[in-house]
């Protein structure tokens, strides 16, 4: 079971790769791209010669035609996209079931099964978004190249072989403490996409035209990425709060005699909750602008980043792997 799950693993990532692969295609040719945005404009003089109304400049009959041609030809590429990414996603459940069958365990115990397991979550809860609103498969081509990058990481840097779980692990804490943080992280990972989208979108749409701002004329409203990064965040930080404030310090007791270590792993957990809390409060907050609360929220990405690979690999405590 342990090496069928190594070749689920490596399944699930050129799954999300090719989904990334045909995302990025319709990102450049489907209806919300430049060019599919030029398809659907209205020809002046219908069934012959004539130009796009507002296209900038002009067009024949025979040109729109194939311009439409690329259109569709993005459209299903943007299906084949998605087809393939519910496929990475059940490649990916795959491959963390396996991994707790062989362990016979819930398959949390090291940074490599925390890493699977939280971009599981991600991804679990980027196909229901993508379910629910279809408007949004244009943050296809950056949730999936999280994945790909993250997953990477796992296998390159902190896979670990099957086995038992350490000693101190072996408590019921572990299933509420961990699963909770697990949740709450691959939340926090997904919406991490549409706020950076959101500052990339906003800075085009204010007349930016540097990279990265250049991707923003792709992308959807700068409004509804805002929104869908606030319900993101608000519906993770309960979680994140239960999880790294309550029932792990409950098991930090039962374990080690004390509440609170100053471990490093406790400290950016803490850390992390702050920026999340700032962001939230400066969300509701009338008098602090959007942008300026999201980029509270990417900076508690940051902080969550730091938390899983700096303190797991250069610093010692009795959360690491270092």
């Amino acid at each position: 079971m342990a090496e069928l799950s190594n070749q689920l693993m490596a399944l699930t990532v050129l799954a999300y790769l090719a989904a990334m692969v045909c995302y990025a295609g319709e990102y450049a040719f489907g209806r919300r791209s430049h060019i599919g945005r030029a398809a659907t404009r209205q020809l002046v003089g219908a069934g012959g010669p004539g130009t796009y109304e507002q296209a900038g400049g002009p067009a024949t009959y025979e040109e729109a035609t194939e311009v439409r041609k690329e259109s569709a030809r993005g459209e299903w590429v943007g299906r084949a996209a998605v087809g393939l990414n519910l496929l990475g996603v059940v490649l990916h459940l795959g491959t963390t079931v396996t991994r707790g069958i062989a362990a016979e365990r819930m398959p949390w115990g090291n940074m490599y099964e925390y890493i699977l397991s939280a971009t599981l979550v991600g991804s679990v809860v980027w196909a229901g978004v993508l379910l629910r609103r279809p408007a949004a498969r244009h943050l296809g081509l950056f949730t999936t190249l999280s994945l790909v990058v993250l997953l990477g990481a796992a296998a390159l840097l902190a896979y670990t072989p099957v086995g038992p779980l350490v000693p101190a692990l072996n408590s019921y804490w572990f299933i509420f403490h961990v699963s909770t943080i697990i949740i709450s992280s691959g939340i926090f990972l997904l919406g991490a996409v549409p706020a950076a989208m959101f500052l990339i979108k906003n800075g085009w749409d204010a007349g930016r035209r540097s990279f990265p701002y250049t991707l923003g004329r792709h992308v959807g409203d700068a409004g509804a990425l805002e929104r869908l990064t606030f319900r993101l965040h608000a519906f993770a930080f309960p979680l994140f709060t239960f999880g790294a404030l309550i029932a792990g310090p409950l098991w930090a007791e039962a374990s080690w005699g004390r509440y609170w270590g100053w471990d490093p792993k406790e400290v950016w957990a803490f850390i992390s909750w702050i920026v999340y809390a700032a962001y939230l409060h400066a969300r509701a907050t009338p008098s602090v602008k959007r942008t300026t609360a999201t980029w509270i929220a990417i900076a508690g990405f940051v902080t969550m980043l730091m938390n899983l690979f700096g303190v797991n690999l250069f610093f010692e405590g009795l959360h690491s792997y270092a």
